[in-house]
Formats: C-alpha cells, sequence, structure tokens
C-alpha cells in the first residue's frame, strides 16, 4: 500500500497539471467508494496537499476531495478524455484543458470522499493521524510521549499512524532496523525514541527523493515505478544477510503484517 513517500510524489507530479483547472465533467463506477467524484463537477482544482497518506485535493468551493489509493489506485492524466473501456476505471474528471484526470484501482481498495475542507472526523485514520514526520514540533520528547501513550509493540503502533503519520510497513521496517530497535518492543526512552525519530525520517525522504518504492503495483502519476526499492535494507529481505552484521534477517507476522527485522542488530 502506499505510504508517504509514494503518495508525496503524486502530489508534487498532480500539482503543476491540475492546480486552477475547471471540472467540466465527472463520473465513476456506481460503487459508493467512488461516487463521490461526481460532486465535484463545476469547481476548479487548487494546490495538491497530503496528510500521512491521504492526498488532498482542494476545490474552489471550500472543500476537499480526500483520496487513499489503497493497495493499486493509481491516479493519471489522459488527453482527450477519460478511458471508459479500462475495466479499472473508477472515476474521472474532464478538465478544461481537454484532459481528463483519471482514477484507475485494480482491486478495489482506493477511496475517494468530498468534505469540507479540513473536517475529516468520517475518516477516522486522517481525523487522529499523528505530526508530520518533519514537523518542528515533533521532537525526541514528544514522540516519546506518543509512543508511551500504547503498550502496543511500536511496529503496531507505527502503523497506526497515531505516534507520526505517513508510515507504512516497508518504511517502519526500514526505520526499526536503521535505529536497530526490535519491532517486538512495546518501550523506549527518550534518547531512543530520537533514534527512531531520526530515523523514519531518513528513510521516508530516501523514499520521496527516489520516487517511492515500487514492489508490485505502485505507479506515479505518469505510470512509472520509484527506484528505493533498491535502497531497501531490511524489508523484503528475510533470509538473507544483515548488511551491517552479516546475520539472516528474520521475519514474522506481527498482528497481520510480515515484519522483517535482524536478530543480532535488533535484540528484544
Amino acid at each position: 500500500m502506499p505510504e508517504l513517500p509514494e503518495v508525496e510524489t503524486v502530489r508534487r507530479q498532480l500539482a503543476p497539471e491540475l492546480v486552477g483547472r475547471r471540472v467540466i465533467d465527472a463520473g465513476s463506477h456506481p460503487s459508493a467508494k467512488f461516487t463521490p467524484a461526481r460532486q465535484l463537477n463545476g469547481i476548479r482544482f487548487g494546490d495538491p496537499g497530503r496528510r500521512g497518506k491521504y492526498l488532498l485535493l482542494p476545490t474552489s468551493d471550500g472543500r476537499e476531495l480526500v483520496v487513499h489509493l489503497g493497495m493499486t489506485g493509481q491516479l493519471r492524466f489522459r488527453q482527450h478524455g477519460p478511458d471508459v473501456d479500462d475495466p479499472y476505471l473508477r472515476a474521472w474528471w474532464m478538465l478544461d484543458n481537454d484532459r481528463a484526470l483519471e482514477f484507475a484501482d485494480v482491486r478495489r481498495f482506493g477511496r475517494l470522499r468530498v468534505v469540507p475542507a479540513g473536517h475529516y472526523d468520517d475518516i477516522p485514520t486522517l481525523h487522529n493521524a499523528g505530526p508530520e514526520p518533519w514537523d518542528s514540533e515533533l521532537t525526541p520528547r514528544s514522540f516519546h510521549a506518543r509512543l508511551k501513550a500504547s503498550r502496543r509493540m511500536l511496529k503496531t503502533q507505527l502503523l497506526s499512524q497515531r505516534p507520526i503519520a505517513g508510515v507504512g510497513n516497508i518504511y517502519a521496517d526500514e526505520a526499526l532496523w536503521l535505529a536497530r530497535i526490535n519491532p517486538k518492543a512495546t518501550r523506549l526512552g527518550v534518547d531512543r525514541a530520537g533514534d527512531l525519530l531520526e530515523a523514519l525520517r531518513q528513510v521516508l525522504q530516501q523514499g520521496v527523493d527516489n520516487g517511492g518504492t515500487t514492489l508490485r503495483d505502485y505507479r506515479n502519476v505518469d505510470g512509472d515505478s520509484g527506484s528505493n526499492q533498491g535502497e531497501l535494507l531490511a524489508y523484503g529481505r528475510s533470509g538473507e544477510p544483515c548488511i551491517r552484521c552479516g546475520v539472516t534477517l528474520k521475519s514474522d507476522v506481527l498482528d497481520a503484517r510480515t515484519t522483517t527485522w535482524c536478530p543480532n542488530c535488533q535484540r528484544h
């Protein structure tokens, strides 16, 4: 599922093509997950934003189109109108420059919502999301306090989005490995919380710089893959030697998510 770096890459690609464009027609798949697309006929799009793993597309009438890409969702532009014969087309917006913005989604785990700008009460994961990774108010001490509020495993806490927004399975594994912290741990001191925060910022920034991670499904607005998969040091490398110490990396399912770590570098 796309995480912060993938969504941020899409946001950056959408911005120069979408700002100020007026929707002259809109349509969608009949599923209620996609029909909100039809509510935007006649609006103009503002500057795309992002919160955690969600894209936020502001409209000229004070609303936002909230886009969750799910596992296989892709936003893309198509000249001269939407490809209505595409079996995976879920929503589309015809723009005033003879181009259509399309939302395609093979597995239909994505979702669209239209809400008053900034009102996310009906989207719990977004409403309850913690600070953005580079928020100046997110310090080692405040991050430690957020982690301390729960006794769940650190990996599970990161995936909940409550201590920090935008982190999913890939970047959680990478950051925990980089910080030498076991994913099953439930407690950290302030200094170790600071190490984890710095590691999260580092792996997320690397992901952004590399245009995201494509393991199978993720594609950006241009249809291209990211390149960060070539930089992964822990995620997906179970059974291979740890690049740092040479010990074989292990994996296990923690709260329904496959997790990889080094039993030597990340002792519990």
